[in-house]
């Protein structure tokens, strides 16, 4: 497993918000393998064993560690696509190293330098999600983090990226976030790793869905992908799924699985648009 986050090449992270059945996981991940085929070596797999920061106490959180993890290795064996899911504490790390190609800080735990460093020293690619309260220029923190945890533990050098960052939208007003286009290159800048657009969590609204779960708008995802893109972005994070308003997990801010190669081709459009055809 040594997929890195590709510095030339668009690429695209997808999939359910929580792991499911195998019937649904291995649905999405067989629609994400048949556009691979478009997009060879860019597309990941991604979808969480445990969703620990629920807005509701009686929120959906997935299968756990043990189940989700062989859950994944069945993704894997069925699609040979690489993955990522999310950790949340740092000894989850070495565990999930040992199965998947990416490992997720969320958002609200971007800061958390044991989390970050236990991340880094697996020598795994590492994605960090930009806290919705944190300027651009505040992820160099725990970039640096994670770079300091692979030169301690003496992981290799790649010529391609093992850390990235990703922009999912600020906190505004009272349950709704905003996108400013303009971190995308200011976090590249301060940063000097890929940026990842989250255009779905970008859609959602925290605390405003039925009995206290958030909400979402998933109409205004193709907009916020395309100008994302646009803005330069070097990869998109989609949350995709055969039927969002059943899925346990974030269904208003999901698109749906039959939507997705329509949008991945439009975006490549924008791409080529903004880059003069390169």
């Amino acid at each position: 497993m040594t997929w890195r986050f590709p510095r030339d090449r668009f690429f695209l992270i997808a999939g359910p918000c929580v792991l499911e059945d195998d019937a649904v996981n291995l649905l999405v991940a067989r629609k994400l393998a048949e556009l691979a085929r478009l997009l060879p070596g860019t597309i990941v797999f991604k979808a969480s064993f445990d969703k620990a920061n629920r807005s509701n106490a009686k929120g959906h959180r997935g299968p756990g560690l043990v189940e989700g993890l062989s859950s994944l290795h069945r993704v894997r064996k069925a699609t040979a696509l690489p993955l990522l899911t999310d950790v949340h504490l740092p000894e989850q790390c070495a565990p999930v190293a040992e199965v998947v190609d990416v490992l997720q800080i969320p958002a609200f735990l971007c800061r958390q330098t044991d989390l970050l460093e236990a991340a880094g020293a697996t020598g795994r690619s590492i994605n960090v999600k930009k806290g919705q309260w944190l300027h651009p220029e505040g992820m160099c923190g725990a970039v640096d983090k994670i770079q300091a945890a692979r030169v301690s533990a003496e992981v290799p050098a790649s010529t391609e990226s093992s850390i990235a960052v990703t922009e999912r939208g600020s906190f505004f007003g009272y349950g709704d976030l905003v996108v400013d286009m303009r971190s995308i290159a200011r976090m590249r800048h301060a940063t000097g790793v890929p940026v990842i657009f989250d255009a779905t969590h970008s859609v959602q609204r925290p605390g405003m869905g039925e009995g206290g779960a958030s909400g979402g708008a998933r109409e205004h995802i193709p907009a916020l992908a395309l100008a994302a893109v646009a803005a330069g972005a070097d990869g998109l994070f989609l949350e995709t799924h055969p039927d969002p308003d059943r899925a346990p997990s974030d269904g208003p801010n999901m698109l749906p699985l039959g939507e997705l190669e329509g949008l991945v081709m439009r975006v490549l459009a924008v791409r080529e648009a903004v880059r003069g055809g390169a």
